[in-house]
């Protein structure tokens, strides 16, 4: 009897010590050990070209030994979730599941002959009477800068080669992997500054030094119809598709297209969307070898409904002062999220180190939301990673009129101002807030994926 006791109580440690030892094993998986170590999209040669091989059938867009205009879904311009490479100083990550807007808007006298966009108007008030009682004008620089921030590298210019070198050493040390692109059709600008679609290549040129990727967000112009937005794609997967940089996204049904993010999407009907981004309509994309994950943006409630009768791909969110729209307000994400899963949508939150506007619209203190040293941007973080998402979107890089910049900035004392800046924090405060974040989130996707 005491013999078998003790056989029953070996066997019931070695059967314990094999769970453990099996449970410890599971923890201590690396990707390469049963997930894809590499980014979706960027896998090994063989599958590579097998699934490019497979999506052009699918897609009816090109035979077996011919890639669709840009390269079709692996290999350099393939969709990511992480990569880590080598600079001579150190070991970086980047994750290309943490996408951060860009502008390239700004111009200086040394390099464009003038400034631009620093010397920004200040947008009146719709009404008379509010906008009589605040300063109006444009900014003069380089000591009167249209932002309550003042850059480390002063008032530059986006042509400058130097600056772009810096702007994504900066972005790699902020560990966001896709650069989303603010572009205008050649030859079209913004309400304030000039075309800078010319300047796209040295972009992607510069992306790719530092392993990251580049998106476009589709700007609203004059015109702007799903026919024209047609036209644009064509042209930038034509143009930028086969560039290394050019980023392309992995679906959860396994398919490896480029995304575009579309700013201020409502403005057109979702019926006309829907003749481009649905399987039906009169000039649809689907299926060519110009489709790709389109991301509308959500501003009130109702635009999710616009979204999904369009034919989107995803919502996101864009506006980093919460509760300034339905989309933008955190309390709201768990909800459009739940739409989003219902509707088969990604939703793209996004987070923000915070707003400040005052420097362009002097009326509209009451959306500032002040950054209590890194506080509010957490916040924001904490908010986005709560509901899971597929990809988190950080407004802004360099947005300076709005003060959503997490690029370095100084402080700064002139005659007239006295600008806004990120003490007793150092100037790469928030470079590094968003590093420790990309990686948390990417270990809380770990989790979620076991």
């Amino acid at each position: 009897m005491t013999r078998l006791r003790r056989r029953a109580l070996v066997a019931l440690f070695l059967f314990t010590l094999f769970i453990f030892g099996t449970m410890m094993g599971l923890r201590t998986l690396k990707p390469s050990d049963g997930f894809s170590d590499l980014a979706p999209g960027m896998d090994f040669p063989g599958e590579r070209w097998e699934r490019r091989r497979q999506d052009a059938a699918a897609a009816g867009a090109a035979s077996p030994g011919q890639l669709p205009p840009g390269g079709g879904g692996g290999g350099e311009g393939g969709g990511d979730t992480k990569v880590v490479f080598t600079r001579s100083d150190r070991d970086y990550s980047i994750f290309y599941d943490v996408h951060i807007f860009y502008y390239l808007w700004y111009g200086s006298p040394a390099v464009d002959g003038k400034y631009l966009h620093w010397d920004h108007v200040l947008v009146p008030h719709w009404d008379p009477k509010i906008a009589a009682s605040h300063a109006q004008g444009r900014h003069a620089p380089p000591e009167d800068l249209a932002s309550s921030f003042y850059p480390e590298l002063g008032p530059y210019s986006s042509r400058d080669p130097a600056v772009l070198e810096a702007h994504m050493a900066q972005i790699e040390e902020a560990a966001a992997g896709v650069l989303v692109l603010s572009w205008y059709p050649p030859g079209v600008a913004d309400d304030h500054g000039e075309p800078t679609e010319d300047l796209v290549p040295a972009v992607m040129d510069a992306a790719h030094r530092h392993s990251i990727k580049v998106a476009f967000h589709l700007q609203p112009y004059p015109g702007r119809t799903d026919q024209s937005v047609h036209d644009n794609i064509r042209y930038i997967i034509d143009r930028y598709g086969k560039h290394g940089a050019f980023y392309r996204f992995r679906s959860s049904t396994g398919r490896v297209l480029p995304l575009f993010y579309v700013y201020d999407s409502y403005l057109t009907p979702p019926e006309s969307w829907a003749e481009l981004l649905t399987t039906k309509g009169s000039h649809t994309i689907r299926g060519t070898p110009y489709d790709g994950v389109f991301v509308a943006l959500i501003v009130e409630e109702r635009h999710k409904h616009d979204i999904l009768a369009g034919g989107f791909d995803g919502i996101y969110t864009y506006f980093a002062s919460n509760g300034f729209s339905f989309g933008s307000s955190h309390q709201n994400w768990k909800a459009i999220k739940a739409f989003c899963d219902s509707s088969n949508l990604l939703f793209v939150p996004s987070v923000g180190p915070g707003y400040v506007d005052t420097a362009v619209r002097p009326w509209n203190n009451h959306n500032t939301r002040n950054r209590v040293n890194g506080r509010y941007y957490e916040t924001s973080l904490q908010a986005a990673l709560s509901v899971r998402p597929e990809i988190v979107t950080i407004t802004s890089f360099n947005q300076w009129h709005e003060g959503t910049q997490i690029e370095k900035a100084v402080p700064k004392k002139t005659v007239t101002r006295l600008y806004l800046d990120y003490q007793p924090n150092r100037p790469d405060h928030y470079l590094e807030i968003s590093r420790q974040w990309a990686e948390n989130f990417n270990k809380e996707k770990d989790k979620w994926l076991m």
